[in-house]
């Protein structure tokens, strides 16, 4: 990043960061290159990606591409980072994170609530390994406290968490890792960049899925880490290149277009949700809406000293949520009823508390007892789009009403 690039604005930065016009074709926009080598004219260079080093020329694109590159680029800038990598998804990113930084005995703290996939990466496959994973409920500061021991060597964390929108004091969780020693992560898919950069909050790493938000059109995977860059050369060199869970240039170059409009979106995205949650607030067959910019939301305080930008998620229970769910999958025609969220099209989907217990979070009784406080017995998730808001309204309201 140039010296004057620090001043400029958040919205400058998305469509200019990491960017520069071609040097021989001067083409504005980004190249693509798919090409998988790189022909090497310096005669001394090595085989292996073990004597690569940030000043070497592409070689191979498992190992450095230059869409990819300026994706990172980007990205970091936005984050406030020195470094980014770039990952095939966002649970490429996690498996990379997790297994570059825990060995057998080490002592990983998740929070309790996250997305499913992190959820049961950690709680299945990580204990296999010798790692010993607790999950705790990073909203209580407390119950941190009490989970660190002289072996925790992670404390990875999610806000707004998946699926339920509880919030993490960011601040306060990486100061409380920092005087135990632990690397402090975040997962900010959420929030994104517009609303929150934990980095500047004290964690030591961010994580991204960039097939959300910052893609913003659901049509690229993509997952990317942010950090020092002493932390993110040695993370790259031990998992990115040799665990070859790389983000393709082609995806890189869709994600790159969806980032140059990312503070318009988000803005866009969180004042069309603020609508309707103040909507479904008043709906009759709806019980109860969780959306961070409504003041009914259990951490209202923590939301507006946290976010800048309150996103475009909200969750909502009714009555009879599975019947509802049915009801969706006949009548939206704006919304899709389906997974994934970040979208410019409305999503929604139903997610039954006894199901992601049982399958994905698995939560001691009193953990459990804190997620109904968010979820009930099932939460509606609705990533809201571009759309029209009187529309979407109306979509809604023909698959709540019985």
């Amino acid at each position: 990043m140039r010296q004057s690039d620090e001043a400029k604005g958040m919205r400058t930065r998305a469509v200019h960061a990491g960017e520069r016009p071609d040097p021989i074709t001067r083409a504005s926009a980004p190249n693509l290159v798919m090409s998988t080598t790189f022909v090497i004219d310096d005669a001394s260079a090595q085989f292996s990606a073990n004597a690569m080093t940030a000043e070497a020329p592409y070689a191979y694109t498992r190992w450095a591409n230059p869409t990819v590159r300026q994706l990172e680029a980007k990205l970091a800038d936005l984050e406030g980072g020195e470094e980014g990598i770039a990952f095939a998804s966002g649970m490429a990113a996690a498996t990379a994170l997790f297994l570059h930084y825990l060995e057998s005995e080490d002592h990983l703290i998740v929070s309790d609530v996250a997305y499913a996939g992190v959820a049961e990466l950690a709680r299945q496959t990580l204990p296999r390994l010798g790692i010993e994973v607790e999950a705790v409920d990073l909203s209580d500061l407390d119950a941190l406290r009490s989970a660190l021991r002289p072996e925790t060597r992670m404390v990875y964390a999610e806000t707004p968490v998946n699926p339920i929108l509880k919030l993490t004091d960011i601040r306060a969780v990486a100061e409380i890792s920092r005087e135990a020693g632990a690397f402090c992560v975040v997962d900010s898919t959420f929030a994104t960049p517009v609303a929150t950069r934990p980095l500047e909050l004290g964690a030591d790493c961010v994580l991204h899925s960039l097939t959300k938000y910052l893609c913003g059109h659901g049509d690229a995977l993509g997952g990317a880490l942010v950090g020092s860059r002493a932390e993110m050369s040695a993370l790259r060199q031990g998992a990115a290149i040799h665990a070859g869970g790389v983000l393709s240039p082609f995806n890189a170059w869709l994600i790159l277009r969806g980032m140059a409009t990312l503070p318009i979106r988000m803005a866009a995205h969180a004042d069309t949700a603020r609508r309707i949650a103040e909507y479904l607030e008043e709906h009759p067959s709806v019980t109860r809406v969780i959306y961070p910019g409504l003041p009914s939301h259990p951490q209202d305080e923590l939301a507006r000293r946290q976010m800048e930008n309150f996103s475009g998620m909200l969750t909502f229970q009714v009555k009879a949520g599975r019947e509802t769910a049915r009801r969706m999958t006949e009548r939206l025609d704006v919304i899709h009823y389906a997974v994934s969220l970040g979208h410019q099209r409305s999503l929604v989907f139903y997610l039954p508390t006894d199901e992601m217990q049982e399958n994905s979070f698995r939560l001691d009784a009193r953990q459990l007892e804190r997620y109904r406080e968010f979820a009930g017995d099932g939460i509606f998730r609705l990533s809201v789009g571009l759309e029209d808001a009187d529309d979407l309204c109306r979509d809604l309201d023909r698959a709540l009403r019985p």
